[in-house]
């Protein structure tokens, strides 16, 4: 049985809840080098923008997961929304980096609900091959939203110049998805065990124990880095290297888009036919080759486009696998267990980002040196993964 509630939420509800977080993230990476000079901080210091988030994200995604074990997903949900929505206000209002900051965190907060709870619906909601199949297509989502990103505030900035316009677009967001939570979101927790006290510190000590857990944790961090980092790094070598304008730069999030939707559609195809665990390595390979080729093409513009295609085809392979598997055998605790998932991971997220901005140092070889760092830190613990599956089936 695929299903496993009767009422399950329209996978266009699901993509937009789980996209919004995304989009939030990236949409102002076209605007860091004008938020660099307008607010007097250098370039490294702006980037601690993407890794702030993760922070505030990480906080938030375990604070919304076992609030909504304990009152249910809809509520949760809302009351994480409304959140974004301060949030968003206070990013319009604010004239200072510190001030800035500070309302990154709490939107960053807020937005975690819209990851972790939706995440929990879909676990809840769906499973087997369809589950796959259905976590294949939101990772496309996930994966294409931070690609709508820059494309959206790269158009608003160069419209009116300005980067307020691009948290009056979030403010406005964030009302039109209060109001489809409210219509349209339906309730999927299983009604007996609302408000369950399972303590959350068992559930954390079943899942250290669980090297399932571990490695994909490991996986989804890392690819969530690369897409971040990504987008951090990508405006300075686009813009300041290449001497793209932001408009232009917005657009080559388009690249990663349909690399996207081609990973996401090879994962779609496979399911089924090929193990899932080959899967996900198929994908860390391809991933691999792509980030070593970017070191021969980063002075032709297309060809260093094409080996970044390379690198998002292979890991959005991997992802929607990672995902969908990560927490098999915590069904009873999904809300908590996301929650504590999603913590690990968004910090670990945060790490990798603020890595990036580390090594950031004006060339553009800080981004495939940082890609084959990561990718290479996965691949070795899906290795290891992999070896001790093998001595189990033994």
């Amino acid at each position: 049985m695929n299903n496993v509630h009767k009422q399950t939420p329209a996978i266009i509800l699901i993509i937009a809840l789980v996209g919004f977080p995304q989009i939030s993230e990236s949409i102002f990476t076209p605007a860091l080098p004008n938020i660099s000079n307008i607010m007097l901080v250098s370039a490294k210091t702006s980037q601690l923008t993407m890794s702030s988030y993760f922070i505030g994200f990480a906080l938030g995604v375990l604070f919304w997961g076992r609030l909504s074990d304990y009152f249910g997903r809809r509520p949760a949900m809302m009351l994480g929304i409304i959140t974004y929505l301060i949030g968003n206000i206070g990013l319009l209002l604010s004239n200072n980096f510190t001030l800035f900051m500070t309302a990154r965190i709490v939107q960053a907060f807020g937005a975690a609900a819209g990851s972790v709870i939706t995440q929990t619906i879909m676990r809840e909601s769906f499973s087997g091959i369809y589950g796959e199949r259905v976590f294949a297509k939101v990772s496309a989502a996930m994966a294409i939203s931070p690609a709508l990103g820059p494309l959206l505030g790269g158009s608003l900035l160069s419209y009116f110049n300005n980067y307020h316009s691009i948290f009056k677009l979030l403010i406005t967001m964030s009302i039109l998805l209060i109001l489809s939570v409210a219509i349209k979101l339906p309730e999927t927790r299983v009604i007996n065990v609302i408000g369950t006290a399972i303590p959350w510190q068992t559930i954390a000590l079943r899942m250290v124990k669980s090297p399932q857990v571990w490695v994909y944790c490991l996986i989804i961090s890392g690819i969530n880095g690369i897409l971040f980092s990504y987008y951090a790094e990508a405006p300075f070598i686009f813009e300041n290297h290449f001497g793209l304008t932001s408009f232009q730069f917005g657009w080559l999030g388009l690249v990663v888009g349909v690399a996207s939707i081609l990973g996401a559609i090879t994962t779609n195809r496979l399911a089924g036919k090929i193990s899932s665990n080959n899967i996900v390595d198929l994908g860390l390979i391809i991933s691999l080759i792509g980030a070593l080729s970017i070191f021969l093409t980063t002075n032709v513009l297309i060809l260093l486009l094409i080996s970044v295609f390379i690198t998002f085809v292979g890991i959005n392979i991997a992802l929607p696998i990672a995902l969908s598997r990560a927490l098999i055998g915590f069904e009873d605790v999904i809300g908590t267990a996301s929650g504590l998932l999603s913590f690990i991971y968004y910090l670990v997220i945060s790490s990798f980002t603020f890595l990036m901005s580390f090594m950031h140092d004006g060339t553009v070889f800080a981004l495939p040196r940082y890609l084959v760092i990561i990718i290479s830190l996965m691949l070795i613990g899906k290795i290891f993964f992999n070896i001790k599956n093998r001595h189990k089936c033994k």
